[in-house]
């Protein structure tokens, strides 16, 4: 085995799939709630020393991302760590920091996969709903204002073991840890923003950067791979002569 060639091709893959990673950044980073990720590396190590790099699995970043007013009737906001629980039709939890719902027939506050938001249900008679930083959903009807639920967060030991789908759900997993639910509002605690969303915690001018910082490394490795195929031409030329 050519060791120079075999390194040199290990960080050409490497740096593709970072690049994957971080174009599907940049392709998400309008979407509210959505958390960017960051490809890991390992060393291919072998008894006669490093033979080349692996990616060891791509990490999402938890970083809060900027809250803007919104438009929304229902839209909510995070501000501090938890998740929303959110449940399809079977009750199946999921968690997710996009708080884009919008009110079903039924009165449940969905998203747009059609989870309903767990914690609150609004009356058919409401005109305008409110919902404090404590989570506390109040609906106004002609008889006066109605509590109608109270919208807790949820939390995990450690978040960054939670499964991916997508970007803006996650999944609980035994790394992760069971969801443990507070109630928002309490000093040095998240918070629940009414009318306003968390965009995606991208910075697209970082997200640029990155990628050029790739791609000049996939190119760098590139001309390893040419350097070693050459070496070894050289080399086969040499033992007919």
């Amino acid at each position: 085995m050519n060791r120079a060639l075999y390194a040199a091709a290990t960080g050409m893959a490497a740096q593709q799939n970072n690049l994957e990673i971080v174009a599907d950044n940049l392709a998400n980073a309008d979407v509210a709630g959505f958390k960017g990720a960051a490809e890991t590396f390992t060393d291919i190590a072998t008894r006669g020393g490093t033979l080349g790099t692996a990616p060891a699995g791509a990490h999402v970043m938890f970083t809060q991302g900027k809250l803007e007013r919104s438009g929304g009737p229902f839209d909510l906001a995070i501000q501090g760590a938890g998740f929303f629980a959110v449940a399809d039709g079977a009750g199946r939890a999921a968690f997710t920091r996009n708080g884009e719902f919008s009110r079903s027939p039924d009165g449940a506050l969905r998203n747009a996969q059609g989870r309903r938001l767990i914690g609150a249900r609004i009356p058919p008679d409401a005109i305008s709903v409110s919902v404090a930083s404590n989570g506390v959903v109040t609906a106004q009807t002609a008889a006066g204002g109605k509590t109608c639920g109270r919208i807790r967060l949820a939390e995990f030991s450690s978040p960054e073991y939670l499964e991916s789908a997508g970007g803006t759900l996650f999944f609980e997993t035994k790394a992760s840890g069971k969801a443990r639910f507070v109630d928002p509002g309490k000093r040095g605690g998240p918070e629940l923003k009414f009318g306003m969303l968390e965009r995606s915690n991208v910075t697209i001018v970082e997200a640029m950067m990155q990628i050029l910082a790739a791609q000049r490394a996939y190119e760098a490795n590139a001309k390893g791979v040419q350097a070693a195929d050459e070496m070894m031409r050289i080399a086969d030329n040499l033992s007919r002569d």
